[in-house]
C-alpha cells in the first residue's frame, strides 16, 4: 500500500546546496503572481523541510512583493525580523546558476513552463511545476526525457491527487465497485470572449520581450499580461491562445489526470479524439468557449468532456456511477469555477459503494495530504512523487490533442506510443510551435 512518505533520518549531503543552513532544502521561486502567493508558497513556506531563499520574476514590482511576502512569513514564524534575506532576480536563469539552491517552484504563465523546467533540471535542480506541463507535445516529451536523464525530482502541480475524494473515487472504480467502467464524463467550462484592448506603453518595471518569450511579438496591453495593481485577479493571458489554450489546459490537466487515475490509463492515451468548440470572432481573448470532446480508448472506454456537465468527473459503470469534484476548494480566490459549498465532493448512485472499505489485497492508491510536502519528501527519499513528469505529460497530451481537434474541427486518430496522429500531416504539424529566438526549448543546449 502506497502512503505518505517520511523523510529519512540521515540525508546525503549531496541533496542540499553547499551553503544550506540546517540542512533544509533551499528553494527558489520562479514567478510571483496569484498562484505563487496564494497556493504554491502558501503550501510550501510552512514546511520545515525547506526554506525559500530566492524569487525571480520579469516584473520588478512582483519581485519586490515576492521578497517582502517571503521575508514577512519567516519573520512571523520565527518572531525575529530579518530571519531570512531573500535574493531577487529579474532573470530566473541567473538564479539557476546559484549552486546553493536545490530546487525551484515554477509558477509562471503557461508558455513559460517547459523551458525553465528543462533548464532547472539541466542545472541539477529539483522542480515543482504548475500545470499544464507544456503547450506542445514536442516540448512535453523533451521535458520528460530530460528529467529522466538528469534524475531530479519533478512534481506536477496536479494537486487534486492530494484531495482524498479524488483518490477514493479512483480506488472505488479501480476495485470494481461500479462494475465494468465504460464511460467517464468530465465537466469543464469554456471561457468567454473579451473586448478589444488598445496598445499601451510597456511598464518600466516589466521585461515584456522576455515575458512574450518564444511566442510571436505582439503589442503590450495590460489585459494581455497581468494586472499591474493586483496580485489576486485572474490574468488576461489565460484567455489568449498565444500563451495557453484556455480551460482545456487551464483546468483540463487537473481533470484528465484525475480521470486517468480511475481509468488506469495514466501512462497512455486515447486512440481517437473528436472535439468541436466555439471560438470568439473578435476581441483580445480568443481561446475556446463552449465545447464537446469525445476520446475513445482501445480498451473500450469513452471519455466525454463538456461544460454542459457539472464541474468534476463522473465514472459510469455497469453497476452504478461515482461523481467527484473539488466541492468548495479553490486554488485562488479568482478561480473561474464558482464554489459549490453545498455540493457533495464525492457522490455515488448507491451510498454503499463509497462505504465499503478496501480489502487488504485490493488496489490501494498513492495517498498524500499535501502536494508540495510530497515533493519535498521525495527529494529526500529518492522515491517517485505522486505526480511525476511522464504522468503529467500524458495528461497534458490529452488537453493538447483535444485543442488540436477543436482547431481542425474533425476527428483525429492518435497513437500514444509514437505520440503522432495517424496519417494526418496537417495535425502533426501542430505538435510543435515555431519559437521566437532566442527563447524556447528549441534553443536549449541539452
Amino acid at each position: 500500500m502506497a502512503g505518505a512518505m517520511l523523510a529519512p533520518t540521515i540525508v546525503p549531503a549531496s541533496v542540499f546546496g553547499a551553503n544550506a543552513p540546517s540542512n533544509k532544502i533551499q528553494i527558489g521561486q520562479i514567478g510571483f503572481g496569484r498562484i505563487a502567493m496564494g497556493h504554491d508558497l502558501a503550501e510550501t513556506l510552512p514546511i520545515d523541510l525547506a526554506k525559500v531563499v530566492a524569487v525571480a520574476d520579469l516584473d520588478a514590482n512582483r519581485v519586490a512583493k515576492g521578497k517582502q511576502h517571503i521575508e514577512d512569513f519567516y519573520a512571523r514564524k520565527s518572531g525575529k525580523a530579518g530571519a531570512v534575506s531573500v535574493r531577487t532576480y529579474g532573470d530566473y536563469r541567473e538564479m539557476l546558476l546559484d549552486k546553493s539552491i536545490d530546487a525551484v517552484i515554477i509558477s509562471t504563465p503557461d508558455h513559460w513552463h517547459a523551458q525553465p523546467a528543462i533548464e532547472a533540471a539541466l542545472a541539477g535542480k529539483h522542480v515543482y511545476l504548475q500545470k499544464p506541463t507544456s503547450l506542445t507535445i514536442a516540448e512535453g516529451r523533451l521535458l520528460s526525457d530530460v528529467i529522466k536523464k538528469k534524475g531530479v525530482t519533478l512534481q506536477m502541480g496536479t494537486q487534486q491527487r492530494a484531495m482524498p475524494q479524488f483518490r477514493i473515487a479512483a480506488e472505488m472504480v479501480r476495485n470494481g465497485r461500479i462494475g465494468k467502467l465504460h464511460t467517464v464524463k468530465i465537466g469543464l467550462p469554456g471561457d468567454p470572449g473579451g473586448p478589444e484592448a488598445p496598445e499601451m506603453p510597456v511598464p518600466t518595471n516589466l521585461n515584456y520581450d522576455m515575458w512574450l518569450g518564444s511566442t510571436p511579438q505582439v503589442y503590450y496591453t495590460e489585459m494581455r499580461v497581468h494586472p499591474q495593481n493586483s496580485m489576486s485577479d485572474r490574468p488576461g493571458w489565460l484567455r489568449c491562445e498565444q500563451f495557453g489554450a484556455g480551460m482545456i489546459t487551464g483546468w483540463g490537466q487537473h481533470h484528465f489526470d484525475s480521470a486517468a487515475w480511475g481509468m488506469n490509463t495514466e501512462y497512455t492515451g486515447p486512440s481517437t479524439i473528436n472535439a468541436m468548440a466555439t471560438f470568439p470572432k473578435s476581441g483580445l481573448w480568443n481561446v475556446h468557449g463552449d465545447f464537446l470532446a469525445v476520446a475513445e480508448y482501445k480498451n473500450g472506454l469513452n471519455m466525454i468532456t463538456s461544460g454542459a456537465f457539472p464541474n468534476g468527473i463522473r465514472y459510469e459503470g455497469s453497476d452504478g456511477w461515482i461523481f467527484v469534484t473539488r466541492g468548495n476548494y479553490a486554488a485562488s480566490a479568482s478561480d473561474p469555477v464558482a464554489k459549490t459549498r453545498n455540493a457533495k465532493a464525492l457522490d455515488a448512485s448507491d451510498p454503499a459503494i463509497l462505504n465499503t472499505p478496501l480489502g487488504e489485497k485490493e488496489i490501494h492508491l498513492y495517498e498524500i495530504t499535501n502536494q508540495h510536502l510530497n515533493w519535498l519528501e521525495c527529494i529526500l527519499s529518492g522515491k517517485e512523487p505522486i505526480s511525476p513528469v511522464e504522468m503529467g505529460h500524458r495528461a497534458c497530451t490529452i488537453c493538447l490533442i483535444t485543442h488540436i481537434s477543436m482547431k481542425l474541427g474533425r476527428k483525429l486518430e492518435w497513437d500514444p506510443l509514437t505520440e503522432k496522429f495517424v496519417g494526418d500531416e496537417e495535425a502533426n504539424k501542430l505538435l510543435s510551435r515555431p519559437q521566437r529566438y532566442p527563447y524556447g526549448t528549441s534553443y536549449i543546449k541539452i
